[in-house]
């Protein structure tokens, strides 16, 4: 499984959202479908009873290049009350 190395923010939340992708780590398999070595043009190769990898790996590397003391957006949400519960909004004290 191919993994990325990130940018990003760190909040005080303890979140971190990736603004950049800084470089690719390829695992070279044929059966991931982000690497290199992943067949594109094949009539033969079937993903799905390949069991082909379609997504990224989790971050190689996140690199934080701005940290806030704010929440990120769905924690802010979430701890002022803004979500819900059961269809009824709740609100956390």
């Amino acid at each position: 499984m191919c993994n990325l190395e990130t940018a990003g923010v760190k909040y005080g939340c303890g979140h971190y959202l990736k603004t950049q992708d800084l470089a690719k780590i390829d695992c070279g398999s044929s059966r991931c479908t982000k690497s290199q070595n992943h067949p594109t043009n094949s009539r033969n190769h079937n993903c799905e009873a390949s069991q082909c990898r379609l997504y990224y790996g989790p971050d190689r590397k996140e690199t934080i290049v701005k940290t806030v003391t704010d929440y990120c957006s769905q924690c802010n949400d979430y701890y002022r009350g803004r979500h819900t519960q059961s269809g009824s909004s709740s609100r956390i004290s």
